[in-house]
């Protein structure tokens, strides 16, 4: 199928919310998805597109490179991610806590990914990238699962 069906997805929005799985696909370069994370991130850096993602993302990132106490790669995640253009990244704030909080009970989502659905939504963003189908279920947001798109 190649990168069809993900250009069809994103030709269809100007502002979508990427979850952890993008990026981490993307940074490691994972064989299976790093064209499809690659396309995504060449997409956001083309204006008048734009995505969202919550500072979630970040502390998921993270783990990995402090665990291995690799603070080089710590500092080239911040570097690379906080600035790249047309990225934002929203903190959980008491809104999007409640509106994860009632995502969570309605679809049994685990509580990172009702945060990344609930950042999305509040950050007015109409679609999700995603690679956990379990996130598909919620539908006040279209979402991509990466598995789906290839």
């Amino acid at each position: 199928m190649g990168l069809i069906p993900l250009r069809a997805f994103l030709a269809r929005h100007r502002r979508i919310a990427l979850d952890t799985s993008v990026f981490i696909y993307y940074l490691e370069a994972n064989p299976l998805y790093v064209d499809l994370a690659g396309e995504v991130f060449t997409w956001l850096e083309r204006s008048p597109n734009t995505a969202v993602t919550s500072t979630i993302t970040m502390t998921e990132l993270l783990v990995h490179p402090y665990r291995a106490g690799n603070e080089p790669l710590v500092n080239e995640f911040y570097g690379l991610l906080s600035l790249f253009p047309n990225l934002e990244w929203v903190a959980p704030d008491l809104s999007i806590a409640d509106a994860a909080a009632r995502i969570r009970a309605h679809y049994r989502l685990r509580t990172s990914d009702a945060l990344q659905v609930a950042t999305a939504i509040r950050g007015r963003a109409f679609a999700m990238l995603t690679n956990d189908s379990e996130i598909a279920r919620v539908p006040e947001i279209e979402v991509g699962v990466l598995d789906e798109l290839r």
